[in-house]
């Protein structure tokens, strides 16, 4: 499997995990399952893209404006994903700023698949592009044990 459909697999259950999202209703069980899987996997996600795909491409001149774009919406995302976080579930506002990251994260991810793809490909060699696909796994794993990691660390303070 190459990074590329590693990261498109990925991006087809985050879709999936929006629309699960959206269609649960206030602090329920369900919405909080679905916010929990979605808020880890797109962290370790992000990390291991920017450590693997993003790291490449930003080495080269022409891939290097596309990639520090792409890492610009991550941080974003990112802040929008930890406002979520620390708000209300059942709050009208939490569903309001919960659609605007639907439409940013779906914006993002339908740029990476369309241009940032396309542009990795011609700056990438495809041997190194395969090999980076087992990287973006192993940096995802030890990405979800630092969150976990942290988490057994809060609760013991």
């Amino acid at each position: 499997m190459t990074i590329y459909q590693r990261i498109t697999a990925d991006h087809k259950r985050h879709r999936e995990l929006l629309d699960k999202i959206e269609s649960t209703e206030g602090d329920s069980r369900d919405r909080r399952q679905c916010w929990e899987a979605f808020f880890y996997d797109v962290k370790a996600h992000a990390a291991a893209e920017e450590e693997t795909l993003y790291a490449k491409l930003i080495a080269t001149e022409d891939g290097q404006p596309d990639a520090r774009h792409s890492v610009h919406e991550h941080q974003e995302l990112d802040h929008i994903m930890d406002e979520l976080d620390e708000m209300d579930m059942s709050s009208p506002g939490w569903l309001q700023r919960f659609k605007t990251l639907k439409h940013d994260y779906l914006h993002h991810i339908e740029e990476e698949e369309e241009d940032i793809f396309k542009r990795a490909r011609q700056e990438i060699d495809s041997a190194v592009a395969d090999k980076l696909a087992d990287n973006f796994e192993q940096r995802k794993d030890k990405e979800r044990e630092l969150v976990d990691k942290k988490a057994e660390e809060a609760l013991e303070h």
